[in-house]
């Protein structure tokens, strides 16, 4: 029998979470899985370093693929003008290695959309340029290039959620209706 599993109310303008040319699968289907966990949508912007046709995905091991409400867009300026039409409107927070501010001082509103680059190369130099005061980083303490992708992402999410007191009504619910129990639920 699955155990009970600490919930909160789905946002009613959540986050949106931003990919932009994500290479690795792996990263983007932990990154997925976060998505659906928090009910934010999921958008892949630019060429993907991997394909997201269902056998793809399957084979990636992303079992929680059709949880995730997923847009594509084919560069950033179509996603910048698809956010901007949202209602009510976010702004974009980008968050990158070379950010001058912490992820802690981004003042995240409700919609805001969280952008995060390329395993290897992070956010295009000019999308960065078009939002010099809207780029932030996670700090570290040791010498370590960046973090990695899915674990920055799955951090500033849930400050996001935090700081705009979406965590705040966490509630113990059944687990009856999981989509896919943990292995977890089955180790005793």
């Amino acid at each position: 029998m699955p155990s009970p599993k600490l919930r909160v109310a789905p946002m009613t303008s959540p986050f949106q979470v931003v990919l932009v040319e994500p290479e690795i699968p792996q990263n983007t289907g932990n990154i997925a899985r976060l998505c659906a966990a928090t009910q934010s949508p999921l958008h892949l912007v630019g060429r993907l370093g991997f394909r997201i046709d269902d056998r793809s995905v399957r084979r990636a091991g992303i079992d929680y693929w059709h949880l995730v409400t997923l847009h594509t867009h084919p560069d950033w300026s179509t996603f910048a003008l698809t956010h901007a039409r949202l209602r009510p409107p976010g702004r974009v927070r980008l968050f990158s290695a070379t950010g001058r501010r912490s992820y802690l001082d981004a003042g995240f509103l409700p919609g805001d959309a969280l952008v995060f680059g390329r395993e290897s190369s992070g956010i295009p130099q000019e999308v960065l340029d078009r939002y010099p005061d809207d780029v932030y980083g996670i700090p570290t303490a040791g010498a370590v290039r960046s973090i990695n992708l899915a674990s920055a992402a799955a951090i500033v999410v849930y400050e996001a959620m935090r700081s705009v007191g979406a965590l705040d009504d966490a509630r113990i619910e059944s687990a009856a209706d999981d989509a896919h129990p943990e292995p977890d639920d089955f180790v005793r």
